[in-house]
């Protein structure tokens, strides 16, 4: 066992031997690391490294490391600022105005402010605030105490009754009758060319539904005109609920978005003519961090994504999950809800998303984030009336209606392009990856003459001085200590090992 003991510890110390000698054959001579400094500062393009090694005065030497040493912190400096500049994820906004030939024309979405038919409503007052109720999807309603006990005779009367039926057949209808006049461009429309949709105004009719390729304006101070007869004596709606005045409202819209009223649309009271001057202004959002878009959300009813779309998909969801039917005013393909459901379960689920926030607008975390294209149309609106005695007696006779007739009836609606421009707002990223780094050289070029060919000059340095040191610390380093098992003739050792064993 002695034998093999001292064999092992004879193998080890010469293998560590054969070490050492490889370990000297890498480092360098001590004058050769001192030529290779001084070739490092004759030959770096690290502006002002040659002149603190090689000048001979130390004053001059102190002074170019002041030099350096200044210019490199101002180099750090300027780097750290611009590097924090481009983490805040500036932008910039840009508008364009583009003239073009012609210029695609918006959907216009009509509805008469007298929601339903006065015959159908006469002994059906309740039928005004069912439909709040099933408006109150897209726009708030506050339910009263005082309609409760009436509601609930109704429902358990009426479970079959559907609303959205009633609505169709008797809510407000677009025909000759009610659309006197129909013009776009210069050629004749008819109420077959508006498409219906429920709105929180019951029926509603949208002109060109869907962007018709033929809808386009290829002259300015032309487009699309309208007149309307609300027929006052055929419509009513509920002035207790807030539905007090009488003629058009009406919003203007992409052709491949869903209409927006919610209190934004414009409105016409009878014996007004309204002239609406639109301009068509497309906004470019960038996608976070710099914006608030999202570019890979999509809508899964709308080949066009909008907040507002967005906003009456996510309802539907939570609205699907929770009551196992669907508002038919909201986009879906599930089981039409029933006024029972409506009462007892839609309606609070409308509460519980707007008081948790479950479908949220605006930001990139949000529910529904802003869109990264989307498409307005400003408006400028100018009314006049029906006051000129010639006029009256003229539309009168046109019309074989009284003037009177004409005062609490008629709407007139001329939109039009202001001129055949559009503007775009482009959200713009203020510092881009490339100009990070043409920031960066600059700086580093300015202020010592750098660039990356000097960065990888001076990490190569910093390695190679680092690998020396690694090298002459493990010649340095102590032997392998002896760990083989002491002999018979250290009865001392044998004894000290022995009581540290038993400890």
């Amino acid at each position: 066992m002695d034998q093999l003991g001292r064999f092992t510890q004879l193998d080890a110390k010469g293998k560590l031997e054969q070490i050492r000698l490889y370990l000297k054959k890498m480092l360098p001579r001590l004058e050769d690391r001192r030529k290779y400094r001084q070739e490092f500062a004759s030959s770096t393009s690290f502006h002002g490294v040659y002149n603190i090694v090689q000048t001979q005065t130390r004053t001059r030497r102190v002074l170019w490391l002041l030099v350096v040493t200044g210019c490199l912190g101002i180099v750090i400096w300027q780097i750290c600022s611009r590097f924090n500049y481009y983490f805040s994820w500036p932008t910039t906004t840009t508008v364009v105005v583009q003239h073009v030939e012609n210029v695609k024309f918006p959907a216009v979405t009509f509805c008469n402010l007298n929601r339903f038919q006065a015959h159908a409503v006469s002994n059906l007052q309740i039928i005004f605030f069912l439909w709040n109720i099933v408006s109150g999807i897209v726009q708030k309603f506050a339910m009263e105490d005082k309609y409760f006990h009436e509601l609930n005779g109704f429902l358990l009367g009426n479970q079959n009754f559907s609303i959205k039926e009633f609505t169709r057949e008797n809510g407000f209808y677009l025909n000759g009758s009610t659309l006197l006049e129909c013009e776009f461009f210069g050629k004749t429309c008819h109420p077959e060319d508006f498409e219906h949709i429920f709105t929180e105004y019951g029926n509603c009719f949208t002109f060109n539904y869907n962007d018709l390729p033929a809808r386009r304006v290829s002259l300015s101070g032309r487009g699309l005109h309208l007149l309307f007869d609300v027929q006052q004596e055929q419509f009513t709606d509920d002035p207790a609920l807030g539905y007090t005045d009488a003629g058009i409202t009406f919003v203007i819209h992409s052709p491949k978005e869903i209409p927006r009223f919610d209190g934004l649309g414009l409105l016409t009271p009878v014996g007004m003519h309204a002239q609406v001057s639109i301009q068509q202004l497309k906004s470019i959002i960038q996608e976070y961090p710099w914006g608030e878009c999202k570019p890979d959300i999509k809508l899964q009813y709308q080949d066009t994504y909008s907040t507002n779309g967005c906003l009456k998909e996510c309802k539907a969801w939570y609205i699907q999950d929770w009551c196992g039917c669907l508002p038919f005013i909201l986009p879906g393909n599930g089981i039409e809800c029933d006024l029972m459901k409506y009462y007892n379960c839609v309606y609070p689920a409308i509460h519980d998303i707007e008081v948790k926030g479950l479908c949220t607008v605006g930001t990139h975390n949000s529910t529904c984030p802003a869109p990264c294209e989307e498409t307005h149309y400003p408006t400028t609106v100018t009314y006049s009336s029906f006051g000129g005695e010639n006029a009256i007696k003229y539309i009168s006779a046109k019309l074989k209606k009284s003037p009177e007739y004409i005062r609490q009836n008629l709407v007139i609606i001329d939109i039009k392009y202001d001129d055949l421009n559009y503007r775009i707002t482009q959200q713009q990223k203020a510092l881009t990856i490339s100009e990070l780094l043409a920031d960066v050289g600059g700086q580093l070029g300015l202020f010592c003459g750098a660039s990356m060919i000097t960065i990888i000059e001076v990490l190569e340095y910093i390695f190679t001085n680092f690998f020396w040191m690694c090298l002459f610390l493990l010649l340095k380093a102590p032997e392998i200590p002896r760990w083989n098992n002491p002999s018979h003739d250290q009865p001392t050792h044998v004894e000290k090992n022995k009581g540290i064993q038993e400890c």
